[in-house]
């Protein structure tokens, strides 16, 4: 259907119709290559005869504005004739109605997404998993399932802290699986991990208010809690992970990786575990504990979560099934203090209502038949092979010309480049991209550029033969 407005020209009804959708063509509200109605459909759309639209079309056709397909069907052309073409709209100065300061923050941090090389051959990009293994005939039958035995109340608004059976058997497999002490009723599902960031700035931050970050740290992190107004303190990252000794004073919160910090992969002692919590009820601070890929361990025991010391109620914490199962799920997670629980569901109430929830049940049947655990202790052997396989690669072609960090848990490495200076790092990653291979710096992890040149290696979504190969062009280029 077309909105045409006939009442902006005089003359016959036919000419009255032609001038209407050529404005449309001319701005830009019709775009290239766009199906028109038929004419039998916009003239009984617009209550006028079929010939007075024929007439119109013919026009439109004369003067290159449309095409005619096999004279089924009409559609605006492909390129429009530069005399037709509209000129750019300059708006005057200060005539646009202003943004909030928080948008104008949001711009300035964030800019335009980040744009996926092309042509890349291997790809040692981080966050993506292996999706060719993941068991795609399972998850699609859940979902028919679930799509088919759907109640009608179930297409309806539902519970914003999401779908209770799901949070009933996340519950169950944290308490198990990552020692976290919680009931469903202090779970809420979101839509991936920054939701769950973006709603605790939202929910826990005033402007001015200071926020503890990990120095390296991820840079998503910091968007949603200085888009909110807040100081960010960052406190440096040794081989214990946080320097507790480095806390602020005063902080409304401070966020941490203790399990397998982002990005140098080391991982916080009880000592420090304990020296942070103390912290917090002693500066009267929240924690934000990201536990986002600690379900990949490689050697030595399990390790619980901040979550399972915390005796105050100060620790936040937040999940993901972006790196275990898929991106595209879209599914992340809060364990909340009982105390945050209903200023969290107003906040996610505000935001998006709810998350989509067919997926949520397909998850929930996914994780209690046992296909969640499954995967993963495979996806884990997996993963392993591919990080034994990095390592020796890394250490067949560059030896002690390189440092390797965090290799016990996750799916990616810190590769330290002992003989590259940082400001030549950039022409390296360059010429690896001509040679078909994606290579990342550390350096946008980083408040301030590190002194050494180093690069991050994400592994999951290769396998162990083009892990080899990818390695061999670049040892050839440096």
């Amino acid at each position: 259907m077309l909105l045409l407005d006939l009442r902006k020209t005089d003359g016959p009804l036919y000419r009255r119709v032609y001038h209407a959708l050529k404005s449309m063509i001319r701005d830009g509200r019709l775009t290239p290559a766009a199906r028109l109605p038929s004419t039998r459909e916009l003239a009984t759309d617009l209550g006028v005869s079929r010939n007075t639209v024929m007439l119109a079309y013919e026009q439109l056709l004369a003067e290159g504005y449309v095409v005619s397909r096999n004279r089924a069907t009409t559609a605006v052309a492909g390129s429009l004739p530069i005399s037709a073409r509209p000129a750019p709209a300059r708006p005057k100065p200060g005539h646009r109605p202003p943004v909030s300061t928080y948008a104008r923050r949001l711009s300035t941090l964030l800019g335009a997404p980040p744009a996926r090389a092309a042509g890349l051959r291997y790809d040692f990009r981080y966050g993506e998993p292996s999706i060719d293994e993941f068991p795609r005939d399972i998850w699609r039958r859940l979902l028919a399932a679930r799509a088919r035995r759907r109640p009608r109340d179930a297409f309806g608004y539902t519970d914003p802290a999401g779908y209770p059976p799901l949070r009933g058997a996340l519950a169950e497999y944290l308490k198990r699986a990552r020692g976290v002490v919680c009931e469903p009723e202090q779970l809420m599902i979101t839509n991936g991990a920054q939701q769950a960031f973006d709603l605790a700035a939202r929910v826990l931050l005033d402007p001015g208010d200071v926020v503890v970050v990990e120095e390296p740290h991820y840079p998503g992190i910091t968007i949603p809690f200085a888009a909110a107004g807040a100081r960010l303190a960052y406190a440096p990252v040794d081989s214990g992970g946080l320097q507790t000794h480095r806390l602020p004073s005063r902080a409304q919160l401070a966020y941490v990786t203790p399990c397998h910090q982002f990005p140098t992969g080391v991982i916080m002692p009880l000592e420090r575990r304990l020296a942070l919590l103390a912290w917090a009820a002693r500066s009267n601070s929240w924690v934000i504990e990201d536990d986002y890929v600690s379900e990949f361990r490689y050697e030595g025991h399990p390790l619980e979560a901040l979550q399972s010391l915390d005796r105050d109620g100060r620790v936040i914490y937040v999940g993901t099934f972006s790196k275990t199962l898929f991106p595209a799920l879209r599914i992340g997670y809060l364990v909340l203090p009982r105390s945050l629980v209903p200023s969290f569901v107003a906040a996610k109430w505000a935001a998006d209502r709810f998350s989509a929830t067919l997926a949520q049940e397909a998850l929930a049947d996914f994780i209690t038949s046992g296909h969640f655990e499954r995967y993963l202790r495979r996806a884990g052997n997996r993963n392993a092979a591919k990080r034994r396989a990095l390592i020796g690669a890394l250490s067949q072609h560059f030896g002690d010309r390189v440092e390797i960090a965090g290799e016990n848990t996750g799916v990616h490495l810190v590769v330290w480049l002992n003989d590259v200076r940082p400001r030549d790092l950039d022409a390296v990653i360059t010429r690896a991209r001509e040679a078909g291979v994606g290579l990342y710096s550390m350096a946008p992890f980083h408040a301030h550029p590190p002194r050494r040149a180093g690069l991050l290696f994400g592994y999951a979504s290769l396998t162990e033969a083009d892990i080899r190969a990818a390695i061999r062009r670049v040892a050839d280029l440096i």
